[in-house]
């Protein structure tokens, strides 16, 4: 019967090209798109995850429950064996220490006195003698004028705060903010290097320091305000964290201690819920808007080619076919013209998803205005789903088409089919 179906698609082109021709575009962009937005989404929750959540986050629970005010009054006390307990407990994750904090940065003129002030957000990282940090948050092609810090008191700020300030390279500032134990602290930097990271948010305020000169600073000796934790063998798996949490939590968490350690997945965290959720059912809505657009398509195609098929459907059931018969091979036809096109599309949907996973596109033009923690280069990312996603519009929408336009078969009388037949 396939046989027989597929030498009469073959003969009668008529039949079967424009449903292929519509089926492999519908399912090339298909494709492609999976690719594309898979890929814009890992990027996007991988470039957050290294500058600002981790995969995991690990902090007290009086820190998590106040988290969006960085409150280092709750910091993690003994860090440098809290990183040890990581390291060992869970060897195939990598583990860093990070603080974060807010205050009020000071540029003073030749005779002492303010010059110009500034409201900042600082982050306090491993930069001196460690290029992971660096390399992990792509600091290398942010860094617009200076260099990074090479020894202690030097400091990163934003370009837009440097001009705003008035500032030069080497120039003294003073950060004013509060200590792990809620007194003023003033600590001196040295300006070393600019940075545009091409978010307003961060763009307007943001200055980076090495780590050891924020305790210094903040007071937090042997502490740090929270603990990234990143997959070393897979970017984020959402349900890989949040089992990694709970059974981390399991352990560690002590309702009577707020001091605790917990464990946030990058899902659990504030705005990132609903990118995460997002970013694993947009397929679903491709392949939605697909089929039912490509059905209509069909639908209409088929309509069209039944019309001129009434003859032949006389013809049959003059020698002995029934209705239903027909209908069936009908739907046989479909999903032969389903696979073609399916194939042809995904082949080469297939192509165009690897030249962008592969060359990228450059948007760092169109971001600079973006509030979204996006990578400057869009890429594609071919996943195992998008070896196959395209034959669920593809094969399903010819076969609704052809359902719903085949409908027209038991609406017609049979008398009049043998009437055009004779015509």
């Amino acid at each position: 019967m396939i046989k027989f179906l597929f030498k009469g698609l073959l003969r009668d082109r008529s039949r079967s090209l424009l449903p292929i021709i519509v089926v492999a575009l519908g399912v090339m962009m298909t494709v492609f798109l999976q690719a594309y937005m898979s890929g814009i989404f890992a990027d996007s929750i991988e470039t957050t995850a290294k500058f600002s959540s981790g995969h995991v986050k690990v902090m007290t629970e009086a820190y998590k429950e106040n988290q969006s005010q960085l409150p280092n009054d709750y910091a993690i006390i003994g860090i440098n064996d809290v990183m040890k307990k990581l390291n060992k407990e869970y060897p195939d994750m990598s583990w860093i220490d990070r603080i974060q904090f807010g205050g009020l940065l000071d540029s003073p003129d030749s005779a002492g006195l303010t010059r110009s002030q500034g409201n900042v957000m600082g982050m306090g990282i491993h930069l001196i003698g460690n290029q992971d940090e660096i390399n992990r948050m792509d600091l290398k092609s942010k860094l617009l004028t200076g260099c990074f810090p090479d020894k202690c008191g030097e400091i990163l700020i934003t370009d837009e705060l440097f001009n705003k300030m008035n500032l030069k390279l080497g120039d003294p500032v003073t950060l004013i903010t509060n200590t792990m134990f809620g007194d003023m602290a003033m600590h001196n930097f040295i300006v070393s290097g600019t940075i545009h990271f091409g978010t307003p948010a961060l763009d307007k305020g943001m200055i980076i320091t090495d780590i050891e000169d924020a305790r210094l600073a903040l007071n937090m000796e042997d502490a740090a305000g929270e603990v990234l934790g990143f997959f070393n063998d897979s970017p984020y798996v959402d349900s890989k964290a949040v089992s990694l949490a709970k059974e981390f939590n399991e352990k560690n968490i002590h309702k009577d201690d707020k001091f605790s350690l917990a464990m946030l997945p990058m899902s659990g965290i504030s705005g990132m819920d609903f990118l995460i959720a997002y970013s694993e059912n947009a397929q679903f809505i491709i392949i939605f808007i697909f089929v039912f657009a490509m059905s209509i398509v069909l639908w209409n195609a088929g309509l069209v080619g039944g019309l001129r098929r009434y003859g032949e459907f006389g013809l049959r059931l003059a020698i002995g076919e029934n209705k239903n018969e027909i209908y069936r091979s009908l739907i046989g036809e479909s999903i032969l013209v389903g696979l073609i096109g399916s194939i042809i599309g995904i082949s080469i949907g297939l192509v165009f998803a690897w030249l962008m996973q592969h060359y990228g596109l450059d948007t760092s033009g169109m971001m600079k205005n973006s509030n979204m923690m996006m990578p400057s280069i869009m890429r594609a990312q071919i996943t195992v789903t998008t070896y196959y996603i395209g034959f669920i519009p593809g094969v399903l929408s010819t076969v609704i088409g052809a359902m719903l336009a085949g409908i027209g078969i038991y609406k017609r009388q049979t008398a009049s089919l043998f009437k055009e037949l004779e015509g």
